[in-house]
């Protein structure tokens, strides 16, 4: 059963490449950066690893292999993951299950792309915007109709979410005006500018109902961490986090069928997620849910039981997300402000929150159990990660 590996192994290490514009530097550059960093803070070395499970650009094919040479070792176990935005949570639930198997003892786990810079890299590029190669895009009926990239398919489960429930854009400006207070307070975040009401409704729209400020920004970066067993942890240079629940779902029937633009499949990988930990809603003292749009962190607040279904603009509106509040929520910045690294840096913000590492101004007070949730693919992938304070 799940529950027999509940704070059975831990994440003991985290770090952060350089964020933003970062010309010149590889999307391997940038892991290596963050698994340096991790690695220093568990006071580890490359030799010390045996396992690695990463995600980078679609394009570059095994990329752990590519990762764990720069690294200067043989791994016991590795693998490349491809499942979107979900894939850096489900990338510490398998070095839980690998170490479980006697395949590792020590894995690190990690996201790096060079986005900002592949978007900018020509003129074509910076119009279009996308980070799938081209082979992969469907384009019939796409851009013509204002069908590109990401923002559209979630456009439309905002826009439904609005039908059903009357949400409006005054809650999605909730979302992203807490995240831009929490990215101002973080000296690594992209986004330096305080974020109000009045601007966030004057931003020019991307594709209706969304405008500038509902959508995550490009950006360059990596963030890794290091799991090992908690019994182990407890030898090493930093305090560990302990991995209590994980579990993933896919709605792979699609996007657009029966309700998974309104509940989507954080309901039941949250569900046994919570299962896993022995934890519910009520238990959760922080949340760092994937923002890749405003819309999306609403939805999910539902499908984790922190709201009702259609109720999650008047949990919001509560200031429930911002430090202080219910459910003080990516407190990083997150993907709208801190930056987009595909879920990756929140589980690092979620173990950083719990190890206690940063001054009033950041921590969130008496922050015992986190809550990091992943979603992608073809947005029907979701993983749910719960931590807690050791």
């Amino acid at each position: 059963m799940a529950h027999a590996l509940r704070d059975k192994y831990a994440i003991v290490g985290t770090g952060k490449s350089q964020l933003g514009r970062v010309p010149g530097v590889s999307t391997l550059g940038l892991l290596e950066q963050a698994i340096a960093q991790a690695l220093d803070e568990a006071g580890l070395k490359n030799s010390d690893v045996d396992g690695v499970i990463c995600r980078g650009p679609d394009d570059m094919y095994c990329f752990h292999q590519h990762i764990a040479r720069r690294l200067d070792i043989n791994c016991g176990f590795s693998t490349s993951l491809d499942n979107g935005g979900a894939s850096q949570i489900l990338s510490i639930s398998m070095a839980c299950m690998a170490i479980e198997a006697g395949l590792a003892t020590t894995v690190v786990c990690g996201y790096g792309r060079d986005s900002w810079s592949r978007t900018h890299a020509t003129k074509e590029a910076r119009t279009q915007t996308d980070l799938v190669p081209a082979a992969q895009r469907p384009r019939e009926f796409g851009p013509e109709h204002g069908y590109f990239a990401a923002v559209a398919p979630h456009a439309f489960g905002a826009r439904r979410h609005m039908h059903e429930f009357g949400t409006t854009r005054e809650d999605f400006a909730e979302i992203a005006c807490a995240f831009r207070e929490h990215a101002l307070r973080n000296p690594e975040a992209m986004m330096k500018e305080p974020l109000t009401r009045a601007d966030y409704l004057a931003a020019r729209y991307i594709v209706e109902p969304f405008g500038l400020f509902d959508c995550s920004i490009l950006s360059d970066g990596a963030g890794a961490v290091v799991v090992t067993s908690a019994e182990r942890a407890r030898d090493l240079k930093s305090r560990p986090v302990t991995i209590k629940g994980f579990a993933t779902f896919n709605n792979t029937k699609g996007w657009f069928e029966e309700d998974h633009m309104v509940s989507t499949a954080a309901q039941e990988s949250g569900a046994r997620a919570y299962k896993m930990a022995g934890v519910g809603p009520s238990d959760i003292d922080t949340g760092q849910i994937y923002d890749c749009f405003t819309y999306m962190v609403l939805t999910q607040l539902e499908d984790y039981g922190f709201a009702r279904k259609g109720e999650g603009g008047e949990f919001v509106r509560s200031g429930a997300l911002r430090l202080g509040g219910a459910l003080p929520t990516n407190t990083s910045g997150g993907q709208l402000s801190e930056a987009h690294v595909e879920g990756m840096l929140q589980i690092v913000e979620g173990a950083r929150q719990l190890q206690g590492r940063y001054d009033a101004s950041r921590q969130v007070r008496d922050a015992e159990i986190a809550l990091v949730s992943g979603h992608g693919g073809n947005t029907v992938c979701h993983s749910t990660l719960i931590l807690g304070k050791a």
